[in-house]
């Protein structure tokens, strides 16, 4: 039987794109050859869809020099809707060829343009498979303010927060002063729709609430100012559940601050010191079964397919969700594979979980 084409699909337009590109690295290195035919292909920040190497070196994570797609001239030319699915490409000399029939696509892109039900809608359109979350999903997820309101009318707890426009900001600044001076001390003011840190501030006095606006006002015209929760971060990994079972939930692991005031992008993905993924995490079994059942709650709750990450904050009073990430960090190193390794699936079983899932799903 022939091996089913996946299209691994990464870079992008957002901010994140060389964190894209580094996940694609992992994934290119793991994904088995032996089940598939891998078609690389990259997004340039321009938004350009370009064919590339399938050499995962190519798009290691190194700190000194972040990976990203290069335009190399080449063009995807996608099948049209109702079609043969046949992928092709046309050449930087203008020559085209054929890549074959496409059996589903593997989006592993972070922030707009990918992570926000965008390229989902494109794909959808165009009735290709496509592996993670919808349409849907997605666009909630990715807009930090919109999920909260989803989550607290399925009785999930989140962190109290005001939301704040560009254009409001410059109408009504006392009254969101007001506003934010409800929420005490210290709180967090971040993008609504960023991922991986980008554009997020600590405030610890009312003298760095301007400032803080002011780089999350670079990454988005709407933000979210949020209420610091004392607590430790505990994050869940989530699956779909296939034939019909139900959603699961990864042990959970933990990210360990010592020296940093929160897991930024630097701790994240740069090897800076003062923060650590660890998992599983040390938790009783009744924390663990609370976690995993809340996580599995708010997947549930946005309407969750595929896959996601759920971020907690475990407090003395209480378990809040912080966000869901439909196309969480997919690096090995990251929090959503350490979780299910830890839970007995390997990263190379993991890559064709979400395969075989978004497959099974086209086909029924």
């Amino acid at each position: 039987m022939d091996r089913p084409a996946v299209v691994v699909l990464f870079g992008g337009r957002s901010s994140e794109h060389s964190i894209s590109s580094a996940t694609a690295g992992g994934v290119l290195r793991a994904i088995s050859r032996d089940r598939y035919r891998v078609i690389p292909v990259g997004i340039t920040r321009a938004g350009a869809f370009v064919l590339e190497d399938d050499d995962p070196d190519k798009f290691r994570l190194d700190a000194d020099e972040l990976p990203e797609v290069i335009d190399n001239g080449t063009r995807i030319l996608w099948p049209e809707a109702g079609g043969d699915r046949v992928l092709r490409v046309r050449r930087a000399d203008g020559s085209v060829d054929d890549l074959g029939a496409v059996d589903v696509v593997l989006p592993i892109l972070h922030g707009v343009h990918g992570e926000d039900g965008t390229v989902q809608g494109f794909l959808d359109t165009l009735e290709i498979p496509y592996a993670g979350g919808g349409v849907l999903d997605s666009a909630l997820c990715m807009d930090k303010h919109f999920m909260k309101i989803v989550l607290q009318a399925a009785g999930v707890p989140v962190s109290p927060w005001v939301t704040v426009t560009r254009a409001a900001w410059g109408r009504e600044q006392e009254r969101i002063r007001r506003d934010a001076a409800a929420l005490g001390l210290p709180m967090f003011v971040k993008p609504a729709r960023a991922g991986s840190s980008v554009g997020v501030s600590k405030v610890a006095h009312p003298d760095e609430l301007d400032a803080a606006l002011q780089l999350a006002f670079a990454e988005d015209d709407k933000v979210l100012i949020e209420t610091a929760i004392v607590g430790r971060e505990i994050e869940v990994a989530i699956l779909e559940g296939r034939g019909g079972a139900a959603s699961r939930a990864s042990l959970p692991g933990e990210i360990v601050l010592t020296t940093r005031e929160f897991y930024d992008f630097e701790g994240k993905y740069l090897g800076g010191d003062g923060a650590e993924v660890v998992c599983p995490a040390e938790l009783t079994d009744a924390e663990i079964a609370r976690i995993q059942e809340l996580g599995i709650r708010a997947f549930d709750a946005v309407d969750g397919r595929g896959l996601a990450r759920v971020d907690f904050f475990l407090a003395a009073d209480d378990l809040y969700v912080n966000e869901l990430n439909t196309m969480p960090g997919f690096t090995p190193i990251s929090m959503f594979p350490k979780c299910w390794i830890a839970s007995g699936m390997s990263y190379p079983e993991l890559i064709s979980e979400l395969i075989d899932t978004a497959r099974e799903r086209a086909s029924t």
